[in-house]
Parts: C-alpha cells; sequence; structure tokens
C-alpha cells in the first residue's frame, strides 16, 4: 500500500512557502515548507507542517505567531537560502532583506505575499508536527502568474533531513 502512495506523491506538486517565526526570547527562525493548507475559510486558518529535525521547528515550540510567505518563481533564491541552510549553523535573516511583522516576526521582502497568525493548536501528524493559526493579517504585494512549486525546487539540497 504505501509503494502505491509512494507513487501517487511523486507525481503531486505542491506549492512551496517559507514559514518565519519569533520566540519570546527573541530566536528567530525560517524554512522552507511543503506541507501546508488552508483548514478553514471562516474563521480563516492555515496549516503548516514542520520537520521535529528542523531548527525552525524548535524555536516555533516557544513561538506564539507564524508569517507564511507565498513564493513565486521570483522568489526562487528565497525559496533555496530557506531551503538549502540550517538555522542551527546559518542567520539566514542576515542574508535577505525583510522587516519586523506582526508579533516582530520577520516578514520578507522577496515573498509575492504573506499571511500571519497566531498559533492556536501543535499536533502531532506524524514525523511533522501541524502548526494551526488563525489568520489576522495578510499582505498581496504581487499577483504572480503562478507560484513556487515543489518541481522549482527538487535540486535543493536540503538543510536538514525532512
Amino acid at each position: 500500500m504505501s509503494d502505491n502512495f509512494d507513487g501517487v506523491t511523486d507525481v503531486l506538486d505542491y506549492p512551496m512557502f517559507v514559514v518565519t517565526t519569533a520566540a519570546s526570547d527573541g530566536r528567530t527562525a525560517g524554512c522552507l515548507v511543503g506541507f501546508a493548507t488552508q483548514a478553514s475559510i471562516d474563521p480563516p486558518r492555515f496549516l503548516v507542517g514542520l520537520s521535529e529535525k528542523n531548527y525552525t521547528y524548535r524555536v516555533a515550540q516557544d513561538a506564539p505567531r507564524l508569517v507564511v510567505h507565498v513564493l513565486d518563481p521570483d522568489s526562487l533564491e528565497l525559496a533555496r537560502l530557506f531551503g538549502e541552510t540550517t538555522g542551527d549553523e546559518v542567520d539566514k535573516f542576515s542574508r535577505c532583506a525583510w522587516a519586523p511583522g506582526p508579533g516582530d516576526v520577520p516578514v520578507l521582502d522577496g515573498a509575492a505575499a504573506w499571511f500571519s497568525g497566531p498559533v492556536l493548536e501543535r499536533m502531532r501528524v506524524g514525523d511533522h508536527i501541524a502548526f494551526l493559526i488563525e489568520v489576522d493579517a495578510a499582505e498581496v504585494r504581487r499577483e504572480p502568474a503562478r507560484l513556487l512549486r515543489l518541481s522549482d525546487t527538487t535540486d535543493f539540497t536540503p538543510g536538514h533531513e525532512a
């Protein structure tokens, strides 16, 4: 059964996002994610899956809020920075333009759009932890013809295993 599902997931081409967060002690973190989806229209809620192996997950455990960045092909280098490096070794925010957003969580200049909200729940969903946020801030900076997708990032060398 698992082999059949692996075959199905091989043909899926999910949109990719960069998620950023800031813990109450001032640590910031961010990573490239592919496990994410809208979970409710009213109230507006979004679910993000973070790997437990990821530095961003460890910071997000103590963070009250996430910012989710919508990427397009113009955001490829931003995706590469947040997908190929780890906060365990690199200050990603010193390598890109950003500004403090809601709750002082970094909002990346290069994203096509972003939205943010407080974390309502954290739940184990397998090898990832799902963070459910209720969206209370959002901005569209440009309307891309298409979003950055998993197939655009297959040549990335991940900063951490998934």
